[in-house]
């Protein structure tokens, strides 16, 4: 990577993203949401809305501001509105979680700060959104990785639009839309978009990336991948044709989401068969924490996908279903995103730290910065409490998948200390530390985009390489 810079607020987009994980998870050990309240009610709303916006949206929005212009070997463009989009994001959450607050009958707050949340939201993944496509199209040819991630921001602005059309009904503010039913009927495709498009899409396609850089494995042939992208396409192409039906006047059969599910299940299998082909094929055959840790994420991508068409063409019960999304939202792309943040961040450190000293003394490899076993005791209590949770869920035992969460909060919380302890640098023997003053911020990178002259793919992922 040659001239690799560093994205100055990617550590406070994750630091947000995590905080929200641990609140979302405080609120399902408290019984608030799915499945004391209905899939629709506006508790569960809260709870989804911080996991999706709160927790994954900020974490892959992080990621993608310091890895975007990295795998393209082009600098971010606007690098300035990442602060502005990151508040106006925090701002649009919280007023969307006050507004839902006021509809379950918490607070007095009035239910119309809805469109205003839904304003900041719009305003904040549209400034991210034009640093990002900026970024992608400034390189020629639109590479296949880009073409993952631009699939997806057009998922996400129609997942906004809607959500924002949906907000405004809600709020009593949506006269002007007639007598068109958007609600409930487009919500399943609202989130399919959401949770299959902007974060399902493009974390296949940024894991293809990251995968081959740190298990420095080889390039899986562009047809195999494209096979991914297809089979994701077609399924999120049908899943907005079931949002945008009932503005045509247009009535889908009640089976129709089957088809969108489908496509996705098929699409994830050639990303599974391409996945374990890069860990087979990988010359580091020693697997650090985020490869070990990532393997559970793939497994309930593996079982949770292929199940959801099957249980929602089966009209199996409620619980089942949210079963599937569970293990999915919380097992595939919560483990998943866990596991690549111990090594963005321990990446970004080694850059920000050690990346400039090469040639001049020892230097720690990136793995140096973690303690992988201490780290892994903290995996498996998220996993054990995911996968405890989507037997509960299953079973329809409402106590028992709020206990299960606890292991999941234990080790989240154990998770975000050792990523702090990364950043303090704390596993570094005394006399490889920098001076204290040179030390990385915990929240904030280098205040200047430092470029770090002849650092590549290798030195990167192992600089002692």
């Amino acid at each position: 990577m040659p001239m690799a810079s560093l994205s100055r607020w990617t550590m406070s987009y994750f630091a947000a993203a995590l905080g929200f994980l641990l609140a979302a998870e405080l609120l399902v050990i408290a019984g608030i949401g799915y499945p004391g309240a209905g899939l629709l009610e506006p508790a569960t709303l809260v709870v989804v809305h911080v996991v999706a916006i709160g927790w994954l949206s900020l974490a892959m929005a992080g990621a993608l501001l310091q890895f975007v212009p990295v795998l393209v070997a082009r600098p971010l463009a606007f690098p300035g509105l990442a602060l502005p989009a990151l508040l106006s994001l925090l701002s649009g959450l919280l007023l969307l979680c006050t507004g839902f607050a006021s509809l379950a009958g918490w607070t007095d707050w009035p239910v119309a700060l809805m469109p205003l949340a839904a304003l900041a939201l719009l305003g904040g993944f549209l400034l991210l959104g034009l640093m990002l496509v900026a970024t992608l199209l400034s390189a020629r040819p639109v590479t296949l990785f880009a073409r993952f991630v631009l699939v997806g921001l057009g998922c996400l602005l129609v997942t906004v639009i809607s959500g924002a059309t949906f907000a405004a009904i809600l709020s009593g503010r949506g006269d002007w839309l007639g007598e068109i039913a958007l609600l409930p009927a487009g919500l399943p495709f609202h989130a399919l978009l959401g949770f299959g498009g902007w974060l399902g899409l493009i974390a296949f396609g940024v894991s293809y990336r990251l995968l081959v850089m740190f298990l420095m494995a080889p390039e899986p042939p562009a047809g195999q991948v494209r096979l991914v992208l297809i089979f994701g396409s077609l399924g999120l192409g049908l899943a907005l044709a079931g949002l945008l039906a009932p503005l045509a006047d247009v009535g889908l059969g009640a089976g129709f989401a089957v088809a969108p599910l489908g496509a996705l299940a098929l699409a994830s299998a050639f990303y599974g068969r391409d996945i374990l082909v890069l860990y087979h094929a990988r010359r580091r055959k020693a697997l650090e924490i985020n490869m070990l840790a990532s393997i559970p994420a793939f497994a309930a991508l593996g079982i949770g996908l292929p199940l959801l068409p099957v249980v929602t063409a089966a009209g199996a019960p409620e619980s089942w279903l949210a079963a599937s999304v569970f293990l999915l939202v919380f097992g595939w792309l919560g483990g998943l995103t866990l596991a690549q943040l111990m090594k963005i961040v321990s990446f970004m450190t080694w850059l920000e730290t050690y990346a400039s000293r090469l040639g001049r003394g020892p230097a720690p490899r990136v793995g140096d910065l973690v303690a992988m076993p201490r780290s892994g005791l903290w995996f498996m209590l998220y996993y054990a409490g995911v996968a405890l949770g989507t037997v509960a869920l299953a079973a329809g035992l409402a106590t028992a998948f709020r206990y299960a969460m606890l292991p999941a909060l234990i080790g989240t919380a154990g998770i975000a200390c050792e990523l702090m302890r990364v950043r303090r640098l704390s596993e570094i023997k005394a006399e490889q530390r920098p001076p204290f003053h040179e030390f990385p911020r915990l929240l904030l990178a280098r205040a200047e985009e430092r470029r770090q002259p002849h650092v590549d793919d290798r030195t990167a992922a192992n600089p002692r390489a």
